[in-house]
């Protein structure tokens, strides 16, 4: 699939996938720098799995809404954060489902998104993180778009000089 971010007139975005990870500040900073280096934008994506409400199907509704509204603080704390950094455009989007799945559909909606920025975890016995791990180990078929892995103990300096 051709992505539109080769048609004059679009610009890159950044996918950055917002949770409750320490390094998730680190792919966010990334990706700030990144896209006002050149001239792009970030989406930023939560994902709200809903299995974790299912066994309280009474309250599923206000579960849900308590969910969303601390998807939307956080993205709007993340926000503040990339308008102290750089002055680049960013959206915000929040999905239920499984975070695997909402991140390809999202691409896949959106044909300007052409990087994923996702951060490793760090001193983790298990790994660089459940995400990356995931991403990484899609056999499948072929992940949609490059992604980027920021090492998670990166110091913002570090960061800015690499973009």
């Amino acid at each position: 699939m051709r992505r539109t971010i080769h048609d004059e007139g679009h610009s890159r975005k950044f996918l950055v996938i917002v949770d409750d990870t320490e390094e998730c500040d680190r792919a966010i900073t990334y990706a700030a720098y990144r896209a006002a280096a050149t001239r792009g934008a970030i989406v930023m994506m939560v994902a709200i799995e809903p299995a974790h409400f299912e066994h309280w199907l009474g309250v599923k509704e206000i579960m849900l809404a308590e969910a969303n509204d601390a998807a939307q603080e956080r993205l709007d704390q993340f926000k503040e954060q990339i308008e102290a950094i750089a002055s680049v455009p960013v959206e915000c989007v929040i999905r239920e489902g499984k975070v695997a799945e909402q991140i390809v559909s999202l691409i896949d909606e959106d044909e300007d998104i052409g990087v994923l920025v996702l951060a490793s975890a760090v001193g983790k016995k298990d790994g660089p993180g459940p995400l990356v791990s995931s991403i990484s180990s899609q056999s499948n078929k072929p992940f949609p778009i490059p992604v980027t892995i920021v090492p998670g103990d990166l110091l913002d300096e570090d960061i800015q000089a690499l973009c």
